[in-house]
């Protein structure tokens, strides 16, 4: 089944994407690769391990997901053109004891496999952080294979 059919199965519908913040853009394409800017859960602000719970951080995570398939879409103009999800790198806005990063970016790593079944396993690394930009609780970029 075509990743688009699977969002309409799933109900998902991707809101529109927004201009990046700063002097960059959204996303480059350098042969069949496509590398995502990192993107935030909007203007939500605080800590995993204080102001969020893991599965709060998990539920950030997917909706930071669903904005990164908002610009795979608008960069290629279909999710079907998506091969592979090559690579996910997640960073969590964590107190110094948080150790459960992995626990908070499967939100992300768990809708790309109900997306694109198994071309959206990836290689991933989640990692926390003392900061991020605006206070956020998590940060994703992706590198995704496209044909």
């Amino acid at each position: 089944m075509s990743a688009e059919k699977r969002l309409k199965e799933l109900g998902i519908v991707l809101a529109p994407v927004t201009p990046p913040v700063a002097n960059y853009v959204n996303a480059v394409r350098t042969g069949q690769l496509l590398f995502l800017s990192g993107k935030g859960p909007g203007a939500l602000k605080g800590k995993l391990g204080r102001e969020f719970t893991v599965d709060q951080g998990y539920q950030h995570a997917r909706a930071v997901g669903l904005v990164l398939l908002a610009v795979m879409r608008a960069e290629l103009g279909s999710l079907d053109r998506v091969k592979r999800v090559v690579k996910v790198l997640g960073m969590v806005n964590a107190v110094p004891e948080f150790t459960d990063q992995p626990q908070v970016i499967n939100g992300c790593s768990d809708l790309f496999v109900e997306v694109f079944a198994d071309a959206g396993r990836h290689a991933r690394s989640a990692v926390g952080m003392g900061s991020l930009p605006m206070g956020i609780p998590v940060e994703i970029e992706v590198i995704v294979e496209v044909a």
